[in-house]
């Protein structure tokens, strides 16, 4: 008995253990390999220069910086993130991830770095801070959306909400003055405020936060806490309030950390 379990051990000893990306083998290598989004503007995409632009670009960019590595972009796609994470294609994703208890049984995940919520969006002069304060008013969104369950729980009897097709219809009534408020995605607010900046739109309130995390791979204490500690002192730095005007058009909110 003794003699198989020796066997056994030698066994597991002799399987092969995924390399992890350590920070020092980042610093030693001189690069750093982070994957950010292929086409997912405005957080990233290929920009007019043909090259990879957006939120999660900048970020990305930031870190490497800070470390003081050169950087290697790795353009994924959602499916692609994980995977290239466990197989060590890259150090780091950066990539509008949100985290959820399935996602974090095979990677970590860092404080939250950038906000990804659903919302009411209006200009200036309407003073809104709640759903209660839509009352009397016309709010559009696009149907069946996670957004149109939301607000339907919540909004006052007399607020009249439209309903349309497509993300492209809903912000169409919004701009041209259909509706005085608009109820969607931030990243659609975003695409608004870059075309019509001088409109001056508002996040009045959050209906629901889904903000996005940096992946590390599971193991990688030094990176993960490295990473921790980078995004706390960028948010008090202010720069990833920047990088959130810059890219989506409103201030860097407050957002959650493990």
């Amino acid at each position: 008995m003794t003699f198989l379990k020796t066997l056994a051990t030698a066994a597991l000893v002799a399987l092969p253990v995924p390399a992890l990306a350590e920070l020092s083998d980042i610093l030693e290598r001189g690069t750093v390999r982070i994957a950010v989004p292929e086409s997912f503007p405005p957080f990233g995409a290929l920009g007019p220069s043909g090259e990879h632009e957006g939120y999660d670009v900048d970020v990305a960019r930031l870190v490497a910086e800070n470390m003081g590595v050169e950087l290697e972009i790795v353009p994924v796609v959602s499916k692609q993130r994980i995977p290239f994470l466990e197989t060590d294609r890259v150090d780091m994703v950066i990539s509008v991830m949100g985290a959820n208890p399935e996602r974090a049984r095979s990677i970590w995940f860092s404080a939250a770095y950038a906000p990804f919520y659903s919302g009411a969006f209006a200009t200036a002069d309407k003073s809104i801070e709640s759903a209660d304060d839509l009352s009397g008013m016309s709010v559009g969104l696009t149907g069946g959306t996670l957004e149109d369950l939301e607000l339907t729980k919540i909004a006052p009897d007399d607020v009249e909400i439209v309903r349309f097709g497509d993300n492209a219809a809903t912000m169409s009534a919004f701009t041209s003055g259909q509706v005085d408020v608009l109820v969607s995605g931030n990243t659609a607010a975003a695409e608004i405020t870059e075309k019509n900046p001088d409109m001056g739109l508002e996040t009045k309130f959050i209906l629901k936060q889904s903000p996005a995390f940096i992946g590390i791979k599971k193991g990688d204490t030094d990176l993960l806490q490295w990473t921790n500690v980078f995004i706390l002192h960028k948010k008090l730095g202010g720069e990833l309030d920047e990088i959130s005007q810059k890219w989506l058009g409103q201030p860097l909110p407050d957002l959650p950390t493990f």
